[in-house]
């Protein structure tokens, strides 16, 4: 009977073939693959945040977050899309020398670039759509109260956040890729995914969704007077929710922490154990 699996040394194989085809798209096909990928976080973001508005008990309110939001990554994977943190697993093709380290840095960019287009998309539909009046507007004013928190997280706690967060994530594109079916890919990606939002793990691409998506929601008064009413938001924590504190407070730090965690940790490591010559 045949295996419904891979090996661990055929997933790293694997991987590393798929992510050397995936750099050397055209820059046209990787912009479509990376807008579609930050859509699908980005769903799956909203999705969390709507599910866990309303949830006092913060506990209760990680648990659910976390079974709501994998369902981005299970898009990418299952139907296609290339993600930022999921492609710091290029650097294993890069030490494997099958592709330059330039179409590294190319893929890198155009991906990261374009996953925080099709966010800040989905965090503009959102808005404009109405999507934060649900439930009188508390949607909105939840919308706020996570950014304000994302914008002024201390910038090295969120690089060393965004290193967990890229051990969990592609971890979980590693067990995604260890099955031949639909359902072990789901179940692949599920849980991890599952701990590293209940583990409050800082990820790029979601907060291309999440800081946007508050910014765009302290554009709406009625939101704002919720936010201080409910969650106790002053003025001035309102107003630090700017575009500048979210990329130097979180974006840049994040992203770098997602390389290191992704790209160096987990791809770093697996490369070592399954095809560095100097270990066999």
């Amino acid at each position: 009977m045949e295996k419904n699996y891979y090996t661990q040394s055929e997933i790293i194989e694997n991987t590393i073939n798929d992510y050397t085809h995936k750099a050397n798209y055209s820059v046209v096909k990787m912009a479509l693959y990376g807008l579609i990928a930050g859509l699908f976080i980005a769903i799956g973001a909203q999705g969390s945040l709507l599910a866990i508005h309303n949830i006092a008990d913060p506990g209760v309110a990680k648990t659910v977050a976390g079974v709501v939001f994998p369902v981005g990554l299970m898009l990418i994977v299952l139907i296609g899309g290339q993600l930022f943190t999921g492609n710091c697993l290029l650097f294993m093709a890069g030490w494997d020398k099958k592709i330059s380290w330039a179409k590294i840095a190319k893929n890198l960019a155009i991906i990261w670039l374009t996953n925080l287009i099709g966010a800040l998309f989905v965090a503009a539909m959102c808005y404009f759509s109405g999507q934060f009046d649900f439930n009188h507007g508390a949607l909105g004013a939840y919308t706020i109260k996570n950014a304000v928190a994302k914008a002024n997280v201390d910038p090295f706690q969120g690089f060393l956040s965004g290193i967990l967060c890229n051990i969990v994530v592609c971890a979980a594109i590693l067990t995604a890729a260890s099955a031949k079916d639909v359902v072990g890919k789901i179940f692949g990606v599920f849980f991890p995914i599952f701990v590293f939002v209940i583990s409050g793990f800082e990820h790029c691409i979601a907060n291309a969704y999440y800081l946007p998506a508050g910014l765009f929601a302290a554009r709406n008064n009625e939101y704002v007077e919720i936010a201080k009413e409910v969650y106790h938001l002053t003025e001035e924590q309102i107003s630090s929710l700017t575009v500048s504190n979210a990329f130097l407070n979180n974006l840049i730090p994040v992203t770098i922490g997602n390389i290191i965690g992704g790209g160096v940790i987990i791809g770093g490591i697996m490369f070592l154990c399954h095809r560095s010559k100097k270990l066999k």
